[in-house]
C-alpha cells in the first residue's frame, strides 16, 4: 500500500495545518491535483464532520478522511496518505482525538475500496508501521517502511 502511495504520487509531507479543516483539505490535495476527486469532496467531509463529530479519526494519532453522504465528486477509487509534523486536533476536550497521519478514502468501486480499507486496517494494526510513519518524512521513507514491515 505504501509503494501504491509513492507510485501515484499519493503523498504530501506537511509541517503543520491552522486546524482539522484545514488538515483535511491538504489530505485531498494530491488526490484531487490528479482528478481521482473533484474539488467538493474535501467540503463533504468536513460537512459529515461537523454533522457527526470526528468519526474519521479511527484511532489515536490516525485519521481517515472519507466522506459518509453519497460521495459525489469521487471519479476514481483510491487512497492517499499525508504527514503532519504537528498533529490537530478535532476535540479541543479529547486528546485521542488528535491526528497527525492521514489516509484519505475516495470509493467508486466498493469491492476495491474494502480491499483498501482491509489493507489499511491490516497496517495500522501494526504499531512498528505506525511507529515508523510517524518519522517517516520523504516518499523514501514510505518504500523503506514498506520493504521492512509489510513485503
Amino acid at each position: 500500500m505504501l509503494r501504491t502511495f509513492v507510485e501515484k504520487k499519493h503523498y504530501k509531507f506537511a509541517q503543520e495545518a491552522a486546524d482539522w479543516k484545514e488538515a483535511v483539505r491538504m489530505s485531498c490535495q494530491c488526490l484531487e491535483e490528479d482528478g481521482t476527486i473533484e474539488p467538493n469532496y474535501k467540503e463533504d467531509i468536513i460537512a459529515c464532520v461537523e454533522k457527526y463529530g470526528p468519526y474519521i479519526v479511527i484511532m489515536p494519532n490516525v485519521a481517515m478522511p472519507h466522506s459518509q453522504e453519497g460521495a459525489k465528486g469521487v471519479n476514481k477509487t483510491a487512497v492517499a496518505f499525508m504527514k503532519l509534523e504537528k498533529p490537530v486536533s478535532f476535540d479541543e476536550n479529547d486528546p485521542e482525538k488528535d491526528a497527525q497521519l492521514f489516509f484519505t478514502l475516495a470509493s467508486c468501486n466498493p469491492d476495491q475500496h474494502l480491499q483498501n480499507v482491509m489493507q489499511l486496517s491490516e497496517m495500522l494494526m501494526n504499531d512498528q508501521v505506525v511507529e515508523a510513519l510517524t518519522k517517516a518524512e520523504t516518499p523514501e521513507d514510505l518504500l523503506k517502511i514498506q520493504e521492512e514491515f509489510l513485503d
